[in-house]
């Protein structure tokens, strides 16, 4: 590969832990060459003018999570030692969120593949409650907050999947909803179900108990701790918008900065106005997976969206289907266990375009079994810092594939993204001086460079001078 990293070329990593979440943004900039500020000061800044949720992910999210490695089926104990792997290594260049995935409240959940209409681990009230079998700590209707405790001693924030709407075993036990004189039965939309998973129920916004059900839901989730809410079923293929609005004044009602992300995709674009005053980011995908096609297809969700992004509410292209994926998850190629199907180009247009996006930038790769190539392509803080730079953001799409310039007070990036199954040599805008700093491979290129060559499937990303 012409001037793009490989196992043999990245610059090692140093050895550090202990950062705390407001220094990462700081501390990206200074390893990438930038001004510094202290992470405080510019989230502040970034999060204004804007509803106050917004604060809470003023750059877009970064962390892990299950599904991918692990399907349903996570273990606390397989959960905890991804979490303590994302602190050690990962903490120091901004992925602090650590999300258990689907039906953490399935006792008999083994793979991917839903077990239809089985039994749930539900409290008196209908709320869903972690399966002991698999998060012990959970025993004694302790819920998730001692794994959330544990969590957040590691300095990272704990992340929760949800499906929309009401278990309809609830539903069909007629359960009481907490803090309400209605029940589950008299709340519930029996005819918003979900297509692939047979947990819930939709909720009927008209009724007067709707908010009741979601307001007691997420006050037990703040009570555990939890910190990021994944709601699933919600975003596609029906926008469910009534359902999102009861879901963003229960997060409010709590008091608990709770990211919320919105899945499946692909969102519309015509919801783009309702998903910014309510959600934090969106899908704007179905599930992605390891092959060239959906990379391919992303890039143009990605380029679309792009502009509607902004602090505190972001575009999201899905989990990074890196490193070894699949263990208990039989979806994408639907073989199981894997390393990655991409190339090492295709991985570096990906992680170009999702950066240049600024899409959030959420693992699915068991951790364990972290390979040093694949550690040193998802911490690379020259290219990390573009999640956070201001500056006007631009994208030019071509036959070849896409450009994209970032060009602010603090310098201009140049990132191309070759889709096509040949070389591109990608010209340099005329109007910007030369590239001077190759990302990618962390090193000063020749002066006067003006020309780039990208391998087919590949992505090059420059500063100018």
């Amino acid at each position: 590969m012409n001037d793009m990293p490989s196992a043999g070329n990245f610059p090692e990593q140093p050895g550090r832990r202990g950062f705390v979440r407001a220094v990462v943004g700081s501390s990206l900039a200074a390893a990438a060459g930038m001004p510094t500020a202290s992470a405080s000061a510019t989230a502040s800044r970034a999060a204004e003018p804007g509803l106050p949720f917004h604060a809470w992910a003023p750059s877009p999210p970064m962390g892990w999570n299950s599904w991918d490695a692990f399907g349903a089926s996570v273990t606390e104990a397989e959960y905890l030692d991804n979490a303590r792997i994302l602190a050690e290594r990962f903490l120091p260049f901004g992925y602090d969120v650590a999300t258990v995935d689907i039906q953490w409240y399935e006792a008999g959940a083994k793979s991917s593949w839903y077990r239809p209409f089985a039994p749930l681990v539900l409290d008196a009230n209908g709320r869903p409650q972690p399966a002991p079998n698999r998060f012990p700590s959970a025993a004694g209707g302790r819920g998730f907050a001692p794994l959330a405790a544990q969590v957040h001693r590691l300095g990272l924030r704990f992340g929760v999947h949800l499906m929309r709407g009401i278990p309809r075993q609830a539903v069909g036990l007629e359960l009481p909803i907490a803090g309400s004189k209605y029940r589950c039965n008299e709340v519930a939309n029996p005819g918003s179900t979900c297509a692939w998973n047979h947990d819930m129920c939709g909720v009927n916004p008209d009724h007067p108990g709707a908010f009741d059900w979601y307001r007691s839901w997420f006050a037990q989730l703040a009570e555990w701790g939890v910190d990021f809410v994944k709601v699933d079923d919600i975003a596609a293929p029906n926008y469910h918008a009534r359902e999102v609005e009861l879901i963003r004044r229960a997060i409010d009602a709590t008091g608990r900065p709770m990211v919320l992300s919105l899945s499946p995709g692909p969102s519309l674009l015509e919801q783009a106005t309702h998903l910014q005053a309510h959600a934090n980011q969106w899908r704007v995908c179905n599930d992605f997976w390891d092959t060239w096609p959906q990379l391919r297809d992303n890039l143009v969700n990605l380029v679309k969206w792009a502009p509607h992004s902004r602090p505190g509410a972001w575009a999201d292209a899905d989990m990074l289907p890196v490193g070894k994926i699949g263990l208990r998850n039989f979806d994408g190629d639907g073989r199981g266990e894997r390393d990655t199907h991409f190339t090492r180009d295709e991985q570096l247009l990906m992680l170009t375009a999702w950066t240049c996006a600024r899409s959030p930038l959420i693992l699915g790769n068991d951790l364990r079994r972290l390979d040093d190539w694949t550690l040193r392509l998802l911490t690379n803080p020259e290219v990390l810092a573009l999640l956070r730079v201001p500056g006007t953001r631009e994208w030019h799409s071509t036959a070849q594939g896409h450009r994209f310039v970032c060009h602010g007070p603090q310098g201009s990036w140049v990132a191309w993204l070759n889709t096509g199954d040949a070389p591109w040599n990608a010209p340099l805008p005329a109007w910007l001086p030369d590239a001077r700093r190759d990302c990618w491979a962390r090193a000063d290129l020749p002066a006067g460079t003006r020309t780039l060559t990208l391998p087919p499937h590949g992505a090059r990303l420059v500063r100018c001078a």
